[in-house]
């Protein structure tokens, strides 16, 4: 068994174990690191577009700049499509919605937190939509146990509706 299948049936087990139920869906998350590197590396295409813009109107080097900045472009937009590969074949950073709870796995791929829906008090929800950073940012409240906070990235991610309509179908406001 693969590190891939084993990371997924660990998640499953552990859900199946707590009585979590049906499986919802799986969806990309992130911590703070995973809004500096969006910050980053939208600051940077920026720059690269404003640097763009500066070799047209001064046109000196005109051919050797733009081939120097597209392939950094190119290769900014090409790891970050990596990265969003890699990380959901291996269950990196994923928020796993099942109709009884969620489960949320760290970096590596591993548990970090389980939540039945019925030990939660309140979902707490904010968004920054920005062009340079833009996350929503979801914060569980638990009876008994400590806070769950994470991000979604982008402007509108499937996970905001997703977990809305789960918290809400299990009666969490």
């Amino acid at each position: 068994m693969g590190s891939e299948q084993g990371r997924q049936a660990s998640v499953r087990d552990r859900a199946e174990a707590l009585g979590l139920g049906e499986e919802r869906g799986s969806y990309a998350v992130a911590g703070l690191w995973g809004a500096l590197a969006q910050l980053a590396r939208r600051f940077l295409a920026g720059v690269f577009v404003a640097l763009l813009v500066c070799l047209v109107v001064l046109s000196s080097g005109f051919q050797k700049g733009v081939i120097a900045t597209g392939a950094v472009m190119l290769s900014l937009f090409g790891l970050t499509l990596a990265w969003r590969g890699l990380s959901a074949r291996f269950g990196l950073r994923r928020c796993y919605l099942y109709t009884r709870g969620l489960v949320v796995t760290s970096t590596f791929g591993r548990v970090r937190h389980v939540v039945a829906w019925t030990e939660v008090t309140e979902l707490k929800w904010m968004s920054n939509l920005t062009l340079l950073l833009a996350f929503h940012r979801f914060e569980i409240e638990r009876r008994g146990a400590g806070r769950v906070a994470f991000l979604a990235l982008g402007i509108n991610p499937q996970l905001v509706d997703a977990l809305q309509t789960q918290a809400g179908a299990n009666g969490v406001r």
